[in-house]
């Protein structure tokens, strides 16, 4: 017996209503034409990703930027138009940038 026959069984009169269908946070997300530019350079000595040339708005990359530091568990930020993230990550990042739809150019090695 599962949770739902459980609660049936407690409360014979509900009607169950439909969930609403969850929103794709892919579809939030502008596209562009233009292929983010994804490159790698040492900053104080420490491997860092770029990523750059996204034409729009902050918020949508700050939530792309979420999105990658979440999926790869490493830290990074949002400065001046560009993602940083910490530790050579351009492989992984350039494959989850084109399962979402972007085109993405390697830079730097």
């Amino acid at each position: 017996m599962d949770l739902k026959d459980q609660l049936k069984n407690l409360f014979p009169d509900h009607k169950p209503t439909e969930e609403e269908p969850k929103k794709d946070v892919d579809k939030d997300i502008w596209m562009q034409e233009e292929p983010i530019i994804c490159k790698y350079e040492k900053r104080k000595g420490k491997p860092t990703t770029i990523l750059e040339g996204y034409t729009g708005a902050d918020e949508d990359f700050k939530k792309l930027a979420k999105e990658l530091k979440t999926k790869l568990s490493v830290g990074g930020s949002f400065k001046d138009d560009s993602i940083i993230i910490q530790g050579d990550y351009r492989d992984k990042i350039m494959k989850i940038l084109q399962e979402k739809g972007f085109k993405v150019k390697r830079v730097g090695g």
